[in-house]
């Protein structure tokens, strides 16, 4: 029988940006604009007690679902989720999710902070941790692009 283990973890991403916090929210909270730096959502409903769930993955290889519960929404300023992440059958880790908004002379500062439960060695806080900063950097494209416009 295989090791069964937890490793808990907390970790934080900040990023500043030139967008206001109204325009940060906007791409969180509006799921066409969201959708452009995150994935395509199969379900939102942005609001407490509502869910954003997705499927994806490479091709021909595992499945991956984002299954959210929002718990706390306060536009412009915060935002907090719980959500499970699953790798085809295999849950692979259950995490509570702050994003806090910052209103900044010219932008917005965002604090992402995850605190997980990860699985077995499915999944690492090191990876989610990479992969929330590769996100967070292409939500900045993304305003970077949209105050280009």
């Amino acid at each position: 029988m295989k090791e069964r283990f937890v490793k808990h973890a907390t970790f934080v991403v900040e990023r500043t940006y030139s967008a206001s916090p109204e325009k940060v929210f906007e791409a969180w909270s509006d799921p066409v604009v969201k959708a452009r730096w995150f994935s395509k959502a199969d379900v939102f409903d942005f609001r407490v007690g509502g869910r954003e769930g997705s499927k994806g993955g490479p091709p021909g290889g595992p499945v991956f679902t984002f299954d959210a519960i929002y718990q706390e929404i306060v536009p412009e300023e915060r935002i907090v989720y719980t959500y499970t992440l699953d790798m085809d059958d295999t849950r692979i880790s259950v995490s509570v999710t702050t994003v806090e908004l910052v209103k900044l002379d010219g932008g917005t500062k965002l604090i992402f902070t995850e605190q997980g439960s990860f699985f077995d060695g499915h999944d690492t806080p090191e990876m989610r941790e990479h992969g929330t900063k590769e996100m967070m950097d292409a939500l900045g494209k993304l305003l970077e692009q949209e105050g280009q416009a």
